[in-house]
């Protein structure tokens, strides 16, 4: 099969151009646990959570009636969900050796609990919880959130 040259660089070009965007979607964090009905939305997809799956910037979390989800962050912060509950990532950065660190996450209602990982560790001025009331800093290693 002989293929053309427009349609060899059209290939390559495509090829490049997801070997692109893959890389601005960077995941930074897993679905440890899943119960019940949780959504993962981003611009691009809308999917139920399941375990493994991975976290990316931009990306929200929601619970449904009954469910609750536990994600893992790569420098190890934990998070829950509990049921009826939404939260978005607006910005992770763990890159220590370039002193590039921020977790910042945008609340909007429900439950929520973090243990904090190496971020709030080495830079707790960067680690940040918008709710529609108030920035939470972090100082400690446990924060439980509740917003009606």
């Amino acid at each position: 099969m002989k293929i053309l040259p427009g349609i060899a660089l059209l290939i390559a070009f495509v090829l490049a151009c997801s070997e692109h965007s893959l890389a601005q979607t960077e995941s930074f964090g897993i679905v440890k646990s899943v119960s019940g009905e949780v959504l993962i939305s981003s611009t691009q997809r809308s999917v139920r959570a399941a375990p493994n799956m991975k976290i990316v910037q931009g990306d929200s979390i929601k619970t449904g009636e009954g469910g609750d989800v536990g994600l893992i962050f790569e420098d190890d912060t934990v998070v829950a969900l509990g049921p009826n509950s939404e939260m978005k990532m607006e910005s992770f950065l763990f890159s220590p050796v370039d002193h590039e660190l921020s977790f910042v996450a945008r609340l909007f209602k429900g439950t929520f609990s973090f243990i904090t990982g190496q971020i709030a560790k080495l830079s707790p001025k960067n680690v940040k919880f918008e709710t529609p009331d108030a920035t939470l800093g972090v100082r400690g290693t446990k924060l439980l959130v509740e917003i009606h």
